[in-house]
């Protein structure tokens, strides 16, 4: 078993370090100061508003769709306990 997963992380090692063994690690050339936004081209600006909105949007979507199946699972499980109460109020009688 050892020997099966040493070879699964050896593959998995191969498998994400044959991009950087390929291409090499070539990287841009470094920049040397501040550039404002205003003065980069449109292709290298990326504006944060709409991504922050769309990631806020995105959580509270999951957290309403979370809450509102806690709240029908509450109410399943209400029906139950009331089932029950009643059953148990009509055995004793």
């Amino acid at each position: 078993m050892t020997q099966r997963l040493a070879l699964v992380v050896m593959v998995g090692l191969l498998v994400n370090a044959a991009p950087i063994l390929v291409l090499g690690s070539e990287q841009p050339p470094a920049q040397e100061e501040f550039i404002p936004i205003d003065q980069l081209p449109p292709e290298d600006q990326l504006p944060a508003a709409p991504l922050l909105i769309t990631a806020y949007a995105i959580v509270w979507i999951v957290v309403f769709v979370y809450l509102w199946s806690i709240w029908r699972r509450l109410l399943v499980v209400e029906r139950e306990v009331a089932e029950l109460s009643r059953r148990a109020d009509g055995d004793e009688e």
